[in-house]
């Protein structure tokens, strides 16, 4: 294959003000981080307390959590990342409508949108995982932890789930990488992060290769960076017995 790379395309200018078709990247690579984070945070907050409430000894509670994991585990991902852009918006009360349709910056309200939907998304997930953490305790904990006296929100929150979040390092990481890749569904809506941008210097550059070539390696980074960083704390809070780390 004949093909002249010219790396030095991300120094030109855009021809928009004085950016570089780098900055784009940067802007994108912003934008990624700023979504991945915000719905990571609803995903491990609602799916932690999901997680638990699959757990207790309440069918009625138990049962909730799960018709939440099936519907939201089972829809695609790009199905209702639409409902909560096109058609949410329209079910809200006349004034919030107003708010989010005229006065939020398009940008703010695409942006919202896609955290609300990834974070309920990954909640799913999240709380199969502290879920399976939790069972895999054994049983003698929640016992001891009755016959000291503990109530129930006590036992969960002093001895089960310190533990259990231990366990679920390994399948977390996964999801917390799942968040920044997916996040790549909000080019869809029009929110400029790093697929956007990258697909927008393919197009005016006409650098096809360069700029999805520059693209992969910044996901990989990221990615590779976020998963290293997670197994140093796997190491450094594992509970010896309860799981093997490093292959040991």
């Amino acid at each position: 294959m004949n093909y002249n790379w010219d790396w030095g395309v991300f120094f030109k200018s855009t021809g928009v003000g004085s950016e570089t078709y780098f900055d784009w990247y940067v802007t994108g690579l912003g934008w990624t981080i700023g979504i991945a984070i915000a719905a990571w945070i609803i995903a491990l907050t609602l799916g932690s307390i999901l997680g638990v409430m699959r757990t207790v000894p309440n069918r009625i509670v138990s049962g909730i959590a799960t018709c939440y994991v099936e519907l939201f585990r089972n829809v695609p991902l790009l199905v209702q990342l639409f409902i909560w852009y096109f058609l949410v918006p329209d079910l809200l009360p006349a004034d919030l409508q107003e708010w989010y349709k005229q006065d939020l910056n398009p940008t703010t309200s695409a942006f919202l949108s896609v955290v609300v939907c990834l974070g309920l998304f990954t909640t799913a997930r999240v709380c199969e995982q502290v879920r399976t953490g939790i069972q895999a305790l054994p049983k003698g904990q929640e016992s001891a932890a009755r016959a000291m006296g503990f109530k129930l929100p006590q036992i969960y929150w002093n001895v089960l789930l310190p533990q259990a979040y231990r366990i679920i390092i390994p399948p977390l990481t996964s999801e917390f990488l799942n968040v920044f890749k997916n996040t790549s569904v909000a080019s869809l809506i029009g929110l400029m992060e790093l697929l956007a941008q990258t697909k927008q210097t393919a197009e005016f550059s006409a650098n096809l290769f360069e700029a999805f070539t520059l693209a992969t390696l910044i996901y990989f980074t990221l990615n590779m960076s976020l998963m290293l960083l997670m197994r140093m704390v796997e190491k450094k809070v594992a509970v010896p017995g309860l799981i093997s780390v490093g292959g040991k």
